[in-house]
Parts: structure tokens; C-alpha cells; sequence
């Protein structure tokens, strides 16, 4: 008798608070991983915002010592309006004007070609197809990108000024789609008078 009810005891399934239990667990487990992977989606999302923030900031820099290099301006022009031709404060991105260089006080809405509408700078993206340079690439608006480009007179280790280098902070900001929330971008350099 004693060994029957042993082996009856050691094959009793579980009980209804402990199923309970398990299902509680398990539904916190499965929620957890559900806002990881939202979070994950989101970031995704915003990899492409923060890429193209930070290729506008560099390509902005880099314009300013290309044109600096081949002499296409001089050193004193590296500066903000109006003791120089760089914009002042926060403008929207615009194409390049007649002087080839961005952030200038000539620049000018870009023309309609391709997928891209008349008006700020626009990225063509590979359509449905996924191959970029097809008839269904679409056209990415950048109006909602702002740039600032802050050049001011470097300083020497004594604190007073130096005439032959000059700080230059590319800073561009984007509001997150389908969010109030902004994002921004910083890049610095200094740039000299000597090529």
C-alpha cells in the first residue's frame, strides 16, 4: 500500500495557483521582450535621421575647407553675416548658390529633378524595387532639418585672440518624425589662414 501512494504522489501534475503563477511569469517575460523590440524598431527608424544629420554637418565642413584650400574665398570671408558670407542662426537647407559652397547667405531652393520636389534639399531612396536609380525612387524632403554654422576667432592658451585660426561648429538639428522630440548634431574644427 505504502508504495502505490508513493508512486501516486510523484506523478500529481500541478496545481491551479501554480499554473497561474507560470502563466504570470511567462506574461511578463512576453511583455518585456515586446517593448525591446519596439525600442529596437524605433531606433532603427531613427538611424537614417541621425545618418543624414551627420553627413550634412560634414559635408558643410568640408565645403568650408575646400573652398578655404583652392582659394575660392579667403580667410577673412570665413566668417558669419555680415562680416562674412556664412549665414547666421538657424537656416533650413537649402542647395548651393551661385558660389557652390552650403550655409552661405546665397543659397537658394533647390529645382525639382527626379523624385525631388522645387524647395529644400531633398535625398533620392531606392523605390519598392530596392535598386537605387530606377523610375520608382522616391524622393526624401529634408524641410524639417535645420543647419547652424557658428564661426568664431580661436582663442590662444593666454586667452587673447587668434587672428590666423578660426572655430567653426556645424551643428544640425531634426525633429523626429511623428514626435515633438528634436535631435542635434555637432561637428567642430578649427581652420587656419596657412593652406
Amino acid at each position: 500500500m505504502r508504495k502505490s501512494e508513493s508512486q501516486w504522489s510523484a506523478q500529481r501534475g500541478f496545481t491551479l495557483i501554480e499554473t497561474m503563477i507560470a502563466i504570470a511569469i511567462l506574461g511578463i517575460g512576453i511583455v518585456t521582450l515586446i517593448a525591446a523590440f519596439g525600442s529596437a524598431v524605433a531606433a532603427t527608424q531613427n538611424a537614417e535621421e541621425n545618418m543624414i544629420a551627420r553627413q550634412t554637418a560634414l559635408e558643410a565642413l568640408e565645403s568650408i575647407y575646400t573652398a578655404r584650400n583652392t582659394a575660392q574665398i579667403t580667410f577673412s570671408q570665413i566668417a558669419n553675416f555680415p562680416s562674412g558670407i556664412f549665414t547666421s542662426g538657424s537656416t533650413q537647407l537649402l542647395c548651393a548658390g551661385p558660389d557652390g559652397l552650403q550655409g552661405t547667405t546665397d543659397d537658394i531652393n533647390c529645382a525639382a529633378s527626379g523624385p525631388c520636389a522645387a524647395g529644400p534639399q531633398c535625398i533620392v531612396l531606392p523605390g519598392p524595387d530596392g535598386v537605387l536609380g530606377t523610375p520608382d525612387d522616391v524622393g526624401m524632403s529634408l524641410s524639417n532639418f535645420k543647419r547652424t554654422i557658428a564661426i568664431t576667432n580661436a582663442l590662444n592658451p593666454d586667452g587673447t585672440i587668434n587672428n590666423t585660426l578660426k572655430q567653426i561648429t556645424v551643428t544640425v538639428t531634426y525633429q523626429i518624425p511623428g514626435s515633438g522630440n528634436t535631435r542635434t548634431y555637432t561637428v567642430q574644427a578649427l581652420v587656419s589662414a596657412y593652406r
